[in-house]
């Protein structure tokens, strides 16, 4: 009768699982592919605020460039403006300065529009300037004139020789009440004229008026030698 004798035979030896190396090696290739990309996205962002800030920086460059310019094309025309005004004047052709600053020009500019201005008031007629009014007069407080007798009557005092010895000092409101009375009726009389006509005629027939306190001092000395 046969016999089998057992023998505990060594184990095979198992090497590593393919597949398990294969997957850890995947994934440290995508892990080792996400690191490269977030490392050039840090350099990409970085090179970005770079340009943004030298863009920036060159940006305020170009616009103190040009604020310069205009300014130094500012300074030229005033002074090219200066000089053509200058040598339209007599004389002054060659008394040109060698360098001027922006204020002397506008100031040069300034004193010759006034002088041209000042020259076309002389030339208006006594027609077309306005009526002045007298100075010599003096100003009524708390009283309301609406008639040249009103007037009158509120600036007379009962000193009369007081108020023959000052009568200029009621002309202003007697004017104003003998304007507001008559002017309405020269401007029905005469439409086609302007304001200071008629008001230059006003004037012409209140220096004739009696009711002119000037003209009413002569009445009063010729009532008194008569």
């Amino acid at each position: 009768m046969l016999r089998y004798t057992l023998v505990n035979m060594p184990k095979k030896f198992k090497g590593e699982n393919s597949k398990a190396s294969e997957a850890r090696a995947r994934k440290a290739a995508v892990q080792h592919a996400a690191q490269a990309k977030r490392e050039q996205e840090l350099e990409d962002e970085y090179w970005k605020d770079e340009d943004k800030h030298v863009q920036k920086k060159q940006q305020r460059k170009d616009e103190k460039e040009k604020k310069k310019n205009e300014l130094l094309e500012r300074k030229q025309q005033l002074k090219q403006l200066h000089d053509e005004e200058m040598s339209a004047l007599p004389g002054k052709a060659s008394a040109r300065p060698s360098k001027l600053t922006r204020a002397q020009v506008e100031a040069n500019v300034k004193k010759m529009e006034e002088a041209s201005k000042a020259k076309k008031e002389e030339d208006l007629t006594h027609i077309e300037k306005p009526l002045e009014e007298n100075v010599n007069v003096i100003q009524v407080e708390g009283v309301e004139a609406r008639s040249v007798e009103d007037a009158i009557a509120a600036l007379s005092t009962n000193d009369t020789e007081t108020v023959e010895r000052h009568p200029e000092r009621r002309v202003k409101a007697a004017y104003a009440a003998y304007e507001e009375e008559n002017l309405p009726r020269l401007k029905q009389e005469n439409p086609n004229m302007r304001l200071s006509q008629l008001k230059q005629m006003l004037k012409k027939d209140w220096q004739k008026s009696p009711q002119n306190p000037l003209n009413q001092r002569s009445l009063a000395y010729n009532a008194k030698a008569s």
